[in-house]
Formats: structure tokens, C-alpha cells, sequence
């Protein structure tokens, strides 16, 4: 410990007391989680899922590390140059993305396959709170405050609705309007903007969806109309579900499942494997592990001294909230099927690595909470 102590500077030591180390386990819990269930997901072997998760998983916890480690000012300063980097992405998707199951959503990147809307949805989030930093608080409600809001915001979600990717289109919706609220923006003009919504909802409905995705939302309101079509996924997941009981049948015992009549069980149905091995009991404790994880992030949230730490640690717990609150309520048929995965527990490597670098926000948040970061510095300050 000597050496240790000797070679390691005195600043970086004291930085590294300061991480949540308690948020950190919690999250290495979830990811462990993830890797039992990929282990099952391929009958009881590490390959193709577990190995290439839990590989992802130590990468990602060592670049969180890091990120929690830099100062405050680094990533204010890198706030908007990381919006328009996730941009051009999204730009590029369109013209040289990778097409898979109809939708064209990833690039290559040599040897490495990117999801830029994943990365956008922390963007966006920086962007947003280093606009909200440095906006004047009197202007917060003035044309400035919401035009530019709505651009940041709008033209992101317009280029994934187009891949098409109708849930991170909603999510970076969703996380960009609870920002907006948490601001402080007038509550008239809010009032104004749950009428406009109302009225944009059922036209968007009827004109801005394909018809698959119109379709998976009929089907979640009845899916026993297509019980071998497009309500046989909602169908398979809630027979899984059920069949698990209070305790499961055990691990690796998952019958729906392993009889693959669980679709897509190792991405977007991994908290219905669980559900069916671990029954009422561990779906319950996975949850609970979650909501720990969420007042964690919220704690550290309202002990930050600056705008721009309190809107990013509040926009990372936002879009974590929402990937469980719309995966589980998906699986468990109380929300469309829209292909929002499991954090830490699903199977996606571009996923895994956003959410922790996201953490590693939220922990570098909790160590700088008491600095004071300057405003209107900027593009590149």
C-alpha cells in the first residue's frame, strides 16, 4: 500500500475516495446480472452472449472510472462539439448506415459497429445542460430559452424516427422534455405545450408512423387479434411471465424460453427470462436494484453546486428511468413493443458502454459537487 500510496498522485487518491463506491457495486450488480441471464439465454454456455457482455461490461467500468476522474469543466466544454460529433453520426447513418432487420440504424467504424443514436441520447443531455448553465435564468421562459430547446431536442429525434427507431426517438424526446420542465420554464407556456401535444399526438399517430409501428401499437391495445402475427410476442412474453410464479423454476429451467418461444430473449424480452427463472421474487430484487441505483443518482443530483452537474446527473437518471420503466412495462404488455433494451442486463455493446459512460458522469458529478463551474464560456470553454 506504500508504494501505492507513493506512486499514485495525492489529488488522484483523494478523487478516487470520493467515488460512490456504493453506486459502483450496485451497478456491477446489475451487470452480473446481465451475464447469469446471457449465460442462460445460450442453454447454460459463456459463448456468443455472456463472454463478449461481460468483456464490454470491465471496458465500460474502467472508461466510467475514468470519466468520473475528469474535471467538471472538460465536459462542459466538450458538451456541444459531442452534440454535433453524435449529430454528423446520425447524418451519417443516413447515407452510409448498415441496414439490419429493416432498419438502418448503425455504422462501421472498421472493426467496430456504432449505434449513434445511443450515443446521442447522452449528448443531448450535455447539450441541454450546458445551455441551461449558461442561459440567464429571467430568459429560461423567453423565445431564446425554448426555440433553442426544441432544436436541440428536435432534430436528433427526427433523425432516428427516420431509421426507423420509434423508442430512442421517444426517449430522447422524453429525457429532453423532463429537462426542460426541471429548468424552471413557465408553467403557462407548459400548459401551452400539453394542448399542443394533445393535438400533435393523434395526427402523429395517424401520419407520422409507419404502418408496423401503428400496427405494434394496436396490437399492445389488443393482442389476442393477432395471436400468431404481431401480438405473439406480447403473448409469448406474458405466458413466460406467468408461468414463473413467486419463485421461478430455477435457473436455467425457463421452459417458454429455452423452447425459443421467447423472441429476441437475450435484447429486448431478458427481464422476461428472468421473470419465468426468477419469478415474482426476482423480478422484484432487479427492480429494487434499479431504484436504488435511480435515488442514488438523484441524491447526488441535489448535493451538485452547478446547473450544468445537477441537469446531466437529472438527464442520465432520466433516460436510465425511462429504459427500465419502458422495457419492463413493454415485456410485461402495459406499453408497445418498441425495442428498448434492459440496461446493463440486455445484450448491446454501444448501449452498455452510453449507459456507463453516463455513470461516469453521474460519479464525477458526486466527486466535483462542490465546484463552482463558470457560465458563458463558450463553444469550446
Amino acid at each position: 500500500m506504500a508504494v501505492f500510496r507513493d506512486t499514485v498522485p495525492r489529488t488522484l487518491q483523494g478523487k478516487l475516495y470520493e467515488i460512490n463506491w456504493a453506486l459502483v457495486l450496485l451497478l456491477c450488480l446489475l451487470g452480473a446480472a446481465g451475464i447469469g441471464m446471457l449465460y442462460s439465454v445460450a442453454d447454460g454456455a459463456w459463448d456468443p452472449w455472456a463472454t463478449r457482455h461481460a468483456t464490454r461490461f470491465a471496458v465500460g467500468l474502467v472508461m466510467m472510472l475514468i470519466v468520473a476522474l475528469m474535471p467538471p469543466r472538460f465536459w462542459m466544454a466538450m458538451s456541444y462539439p459531442a452534440y454535433l460529433g453524435a449529430l454528423a453520426l446520425l447524418l451519417g447513418v443516413e447515407f452510409f448506415g448498415l441496414t439490419i432487420q429493416g432498419s438502418q440504424r448503425w455504422l462501421e467504424l472498421g472493426p467496430i459497429r456504432v449505434q449513434p443514436s445511443e450515443v446521442m441520447k447522452i449528448a443531448v443531455v450535455m447539450a441541454l445542460a450546458r445551455f441551461y448553465h449558461d442561459l440567464p435564468r429571467e430568459k429560461v421562459s423567453g423565445p431564446t430559452g425554448v426555440l433553442v430547446p426544441l432544436a436541440l431536442i428536435g432534430m436528433p429525434a427526427v433523425l432516428i424516427l427516420h431509421q426507423p427507431d420509434l423508442g430512442t426517438a421517444l426517449l430522447v424526446v422524453a429525457t429532453g422534455t423532463v429537462l426542460v420542465f426541471l429548468s424552471g420554464l413557465n408553467w403557462k407556456i407548459i400548459g401551452a405545450a400539453v394542448v399542443a401535444a394533445a393535438v400533435a399526438i393523434p395526427l402523429a399517430l395517424r401520419y407520422g408512423l409507419q404502418d408496423y409501428q401503428r400496427e405494434r401499437i394496436f396490437t399492445f391495445l389488443n393482442p389476442e387479434s393477432d395471436p400468431m402475427g404481431a401480438g405473439y410476442q406480447i403473448l409469448q412474453s406474458k405466458i413466460a411471465l406467468g408461468s414463473g410464479g413467486l419463485t421461478g423454476k430455477g435457473f436455467l429451467q425457463g421452459t417458454q424460453s429455452h423452447l425459443n418461444y421467447l423472441p429476441e430473449k437475450q435484447t429486448d424480452f431478458i427481464f422476461t427470462m428472468l421473470g419465468e427463472e426468477f419469478g415474482f421474487v426476482g423480478g422484484i430484487a432487479i427492480l429494487a436494484l434499479y431504484l436504488i441505483v435511480l435515488a442514488n443518482a438523484v441524491a447526488i443530483a441535489t448535493s451538485c453546486k452547478s446547473t450544468f452537474l445537477k441537469m446531466t446527473v437529472m438527464g442520465v437518471a432520466t433516460t436510465f428511468a425511462l429504459y427500465v420503466i419502458i422495457n419492463t412495462g413493454m415485456v410485461m404488455g402495459m406499453l408497445p413493443v418498441v425495442g428498448v433494451p434492459l440496461p446493463l442486463v440486455s445484450y448491446g455493446g454501444t448501449v452498455m458502454l452510453t449507459v456507463l459512460f453516463g455513470f461516469g458522469l453521474i460519479l464525477g458529478a458526486h466527486v466535483h459537487r462542490n465546484a463552482d463551474l463558470p457560465k458563458g464560456a463558450g463553444l469550446f470553454g
